[in-house]
């Protein structure tokens, strides 16, 4: 990871969201057994990703732009949270398939609210237990 001056950090959202992200990942570590359950939250689209960093191997991954989820989500609401909570739904129902039920979560530097929340509450749904 590049080290960026301090002076910068201040300067950009993206340049904080990678300060708290990296604060974050100090105590935060994923094994075999309990993966790490990375998001990372664009403008338009959330990614979820189940991590080993014993190995440091992506074990595995889903996006709102996954096939199954580029239809888009119907119903009333928010499109996003409402895929973003379908996104959780379906990344927990691959990780049991592969049998994974326990995670750390790792907001990657984002608030806990809005899209990331919807993401944790789809994945809990799903059955996975963090």
């Amino acid at each position: 990871m590049t080290r960026i001056k301090p002076a910068k950090l201040r300067k950009s959202r993206r340049l904080q969201r990678h300060r708290r992200h990296t604060r974050i990942r100090k105590t935060m570590h994923g094994t075999a057994e309990r993966p790490r359950l990375v998001v990372y939250r664009s403008l338009r689209n959330i990614e979820g990703q189940l991590v080993n960093d014993d190995e440091g191997r992506t074990l595995l991954g889903l996006s709102t732009l996954a096939p199954e989820l580029r239809g888009g989500v119907q119903g009333e609401g928010n499109r996003k949270v409402e895929a973003a909570r379908a996104a959780g739904t379906q990344l927990a129902e691959r990780a049991r398939e592969k049998g994974i039920s326990a995670v750390v979560f790792d907001r990657g530097g984002f608030r806990y609210h809005g899209r990331v929340k919807a993401f944790a509450e789809g994945a809990r749904a799903g059955g996975l237990v963090f």
